[in-house]
């Protein structure tokens, strides 16, 4: 049953889950900035440095239907506890290896590759999760909460990593994110409210899992709500992908901004400024139209304004329309999340969730990342951002001939 529609500050498990949330992303958004920029400063090269990018894609490729499986079965508290420690361990490695003068581009990459392995099973949890604390009734309004002052962190934490950059080594800078992580945990660990459904299941064996994942296959691909919502995710996620690959030598080489101060702070605040806006607008245009026709709308303009950026030679130009790229394109993300949870049966949401994230983010994510790393080898910096961005028209003209043209409504989702 739904929780009741009390207001979402008045709802202290609610409050545990947003601030677990927020501190994460928080801690996360300094190594987004800083995992990057060690790499380059390490090695050099952009193609290694795309690998970061990699990195938090191939999870998703690896682990991502075997995660929602297991969250569908588990204590979904446990699970998001437990993914939060090991991240902290994972990440707070980089600092201690630096301190020993013992760090590689290798420890690196790894680091960042575990603590993202641990965020699919986090992830996959947390999707079932919020349901159970707010109601479907109330899930576009505490997606846009999390959202919104996710992307307020977005406007000032780049930046002001931007400045510590010039301060502080890199490494040093991660242990920020490793802190997140502690606190994420003991916050999630205060959540009362049961969050997972009762469940009669059999015994866990290899046969009974693979058979379980293919449930959630079945259902997103039987979906065709979720399933064009998945196949624009994977084409916006390849897209993403290859600008974020390639964002810290296209901030040095083509913006002339460097890898330090203000101006390359700005730069990766630019998406938290659309990202604040997308939070705001999606509620309301929810209200006032169907979740299909939300992303039908901005899938265009996200499609246009990418393409300026990977154009643009001025960094106030890029800034300006990195801002609008990110408004559009973070409205279809956090619509698309916001749909598959109000129209995925209880016991499904782990598993259709990171299905459609294995295919969106972890195929889509992992392709563009590895793409703009092979392209920028071939055409350069400015020819490769441009390559990639294009797949954003691409997902445009595939969202204008999908069902979702004809989809009037949310279907309410049937016990299984």
């Amino acid at each position: 049953m739904d929780a009741p529609l009390t207001p979402l500050r008045a709802d202290p498990d609610f409050r545990a889950f947003w601030s677990a949330r927020i501190v994460s992303i928080l801690g996360t958004l300094v190594t987004a900035v800083a995992l990057p920029v060690l790499v380059y400063r390490l090695s050099g090269s952009p193609a290694l440095t795309a690998l970061v990018t990699l990195v938090e894609g191939l999870p998703y490729l690896f682990f991502g239907l075997v995660s929602g499986a297991l969250s569908d079965r588990l204590d979904r508290r446990r699970v998001m506890v437990a993914a939060d420690l090991l991240s902290a361990c994972a990440i707070g490695s980089v600092p201690v290896a630096y301190a020993l003068d013992a760090l590689t581009v290798t420890h690196a990459l790894l680091a960042g590759f575990v603590t993202q392995t641990c965020f699919v099973f986090f992830d996959g949890a947390a999707f079932g999760a919020l349901p159970a604390i707010v109601g479907r009734a109330r899930l576009g309004e505490a997606n846009a909460a999390v959202w919104g002052v996710g992307s307020l962190l977005d406007l000032g934490v780049p930046m002001l990593t931007g400045v510590l950059l010039a301060l502080a080594h890199p490494a040093v800078l991660l242990g920020v994110d490793a802190v997140s992580f502690v606190l994420s945990a003991v916050l999630v660990a205060r959540i009362r409210v049961r969050l997972s459904g009762r469940r009669d299941l059999p015994p866990l064996r290899p046969r009974v899992l693979g058979a379980e994942v293919l449930v959630g296959l079945r259902f997103l691909w039987a979906h065709a709500g979720v399933r064009a919502q998945t196949v624009i995710g994977f084409l916006m996620s390849l897209s993403g992908a290859g600008f974020m690959a390639l964002s810290v030598p296209y901030a040095d080489r083509l913006l002339g901004v460097g890898t330090s101060g203000w101006r390359f702070g700005l730069v990766f605040a630019a998406w938290g400024m659309g990202g604040v806006t997308a939070a705001a607008l999606t509620p309301w245009l929810l209200r006032r139209m169907p979740p299909a026709r939300v992303t039908l709308v901005a899938l265009g303009p996200s499609a246009v304004a990418g393409l300026v950026v990977a154009t643009a030679s001025a960094w106030p130009v890029a800034v300006v329309a990195m801002v609008v790229w990110g408004v559009f394109y973070q409205t279809v993300v956090l619509n698309s999340m916001t749909y598959r949870q109000q129209v995925t049966p209880e016991p499904l949401l782990g598993r259709v969730n990171t299905a459609g994230r294995m295919l969106s983010f972890g195929v889509g994510w992992t392709t563009g990342a590895l793409g703009a790393s092979a392209v920028a080898e071939l055409l350069g910096v400015r020819g490769a951002m441009v390559a990639v961005v294009s797949v954003g028209l691409v997902a445009a003209a595939f969202g204008w001939l999908s069902p979702l043209r004809s989809l009037r409504r949310v279907d309410v989702p049937v016990p299984v």
